[in-house]
């Protein structure tokens, strides 16, 4: 970067020339950090901006409260942009099978023990090892930042406080809050959920409030590490298991609560013996013993989709672009699904010499993602309507319908397939590297 001199009301200062990169990644999180990774290995020079580091992993660290569901493509996805030898070397899940019915209760309230109404996903039926991987969001990140260490094409600036942006296909550019200047060809916004660059490029949302919340907690359980993930429904919403890795001789899950607003409030409120012992006597039998509560926390339920992924010089991926229902743990994995797609699309335009800021480059990218994201948030909408309430005919066909389709191999197969995302996917750079 060239400095030149400044005087100013007689002083001497030094200005400095803006710092040009082909592509600005504002978000350093597992989806800018995999759009970066996945851009930088075909020398495309990219910037990657975020306001902190995650924390180092330390292999005694007990899990952390933030985890995400890696289907099979996902995993894929990491492996060829060399990020998943990494995780390996931290820690991670696998779960091999996956239940999911809806709580039947008996007239004096006593749940039913037999379920003509569970559907079991067995990834052995499909002859893999597994259906997946529960991840913590801190190992899948710091994997993706160890690999961006090792690219001469990609810098990282963190911490970093971006004070203004503007966009335009001649040149996009960003000021941080120290004065130093940033400009390239595009911007890629994978900031997440409330996403300034989505706010600071005019880019407007669908957005809707779905009355419910979702409480999260790392436990610790008696029994051994175990292998399967398990959702039941009830009309105020799922109550989900999802395994964790063993550490330190100790096993550990993460619960995953839905539930009204009030309902969630009380529970946060509990003393954590006092959560436990709610926790044991409303979820369903299959819960292991807990020993004990490490961490809760708890968010609001909303789904949010730009009206458009792009605008002149300004693109948006995972967070930014999206956020779905998170009943079947997708969120990640579309995210992902965004990095293969818009990485895809601009290295190609990049080998033809294309302008990447361009509308007609962008549109690419949008017309890849936008059909396949809203079919997965209509597919999410649709469990959730129909699902949360006690509808007594709505009841009985869904029940109906849950229990054919656990005796419907075939059908549990193909549906296995479509989220492990081995049916229909292209998610894949291997060709690219």
């Amino acid at each position: 970067m060239q400095a030149i001199t400044n005087y100013v009301d007689g002083m001497m200062t030094e200005v400095s020339d803006a710092e040009h990169y082909e592509v600005l990644v504002i978000g350093g999180g597992m989806v800018g950090a995999a759009i970066a990774c996945a851009l930088g290995q075909q020398q495309i020079k990219v910037a990657v901006f975020d306001r902190a580091q995650p924390e180092h992993f330390q292999p005694d660290q007990l899990p952390d409260l933030r985890v995400s569901a890696l289907s099979f493509a996902s995993e894929q996805l990491l492996k060829n942009l060399g990020a998943w030898q990494y995780m390996e070397q931290m820690r991670m899940c696998p779960y091999r099978r996956m239940a999911v019915w809806e709580k039947l209760h008996l007239p004096g309230g006593r749940e039913l023990d037999k379920r003509p109404n569970q559907t079991l996903f067995d990834a052995s039926e499909i002859n893999h090892d597994q259906l997946g991987f529960i991840v913590e969001n801190r190992v899948t990140q710091l994997s993706l930042l160890k690999t961006l260490e090792q690219l001469d094409t990609v810098d990282l600036y963190c911490p970093a406080s971006i004070e203004t942006m503007s966009f335009s296909e001649e040149g996009s550019k960003i000021t941080l809050a120290d004065g130093r200047e940033f400009t390239a060809n595009l911007v890629i916004g994978a900031d997440g959920a409330q996403s300034k660059v989505r706010e600071n490029a005019g880019i407007r949302l669908d957005y809707r409030d779905y009355q419910q919340q979702c409480l999260v907690a790392t436990v610790e359980i008696e029994g051994g590490e175990q292998d399967i993930t398990w959702q039941a429904f009830t009309e105020t919403g799922p109550e989900s298991f999802l395994p964790l890795p063993d550490t330190n001789g100790k096993s550990y899950a993460s619960i995953v609560w839905y539930n009204l607003p009030e309902n969630i409030s009380r529970l946060m409120k509990l003393s954590d013996q006092e959560f436990v012992n709610e926790l044991t006597r409303t979820f369903p039998k299959e819960l292991p013993g807990i020993t004990r509560l490490h961490e809760r926390g708890f968010f609001p339920l909303a789904r949010r989709h730009a009206l458009e992924y792009y605008k002149s010089g300004v693109v948006l991926a995972g967070d930014a672009a999206h956020t779905i229902n998170p009943l079947a743990g997708q969120g990640v994995n579309l995210g992902f699904q965004d990095v293969a797609s818009l990485a895809e699309v601009l290295i190609e335009a990049h080998r033809a010499g294309e302008q990447l800021g361009s509308l007609e480059v962008l549109e690419r990218y949008e017309k890849a993602r936008r059909q396949g994201n809203q079919l997965m948030m209509n597919t999410m909408d649709a469990f959730y309507h129909a699902f949360s309430n006690d509808i007594k005919p709505l009841k009985m066909v869904r029940n109906i319908a849950l229990g054919l389709a656990g005796a419907t191999k075939p059908a549990v197969k193909e549906v296995m397939k479509y989220a492990m995302g081995i049916s229909g996917s292209k998610m894949s750079l291997k060709e690219k590297r």
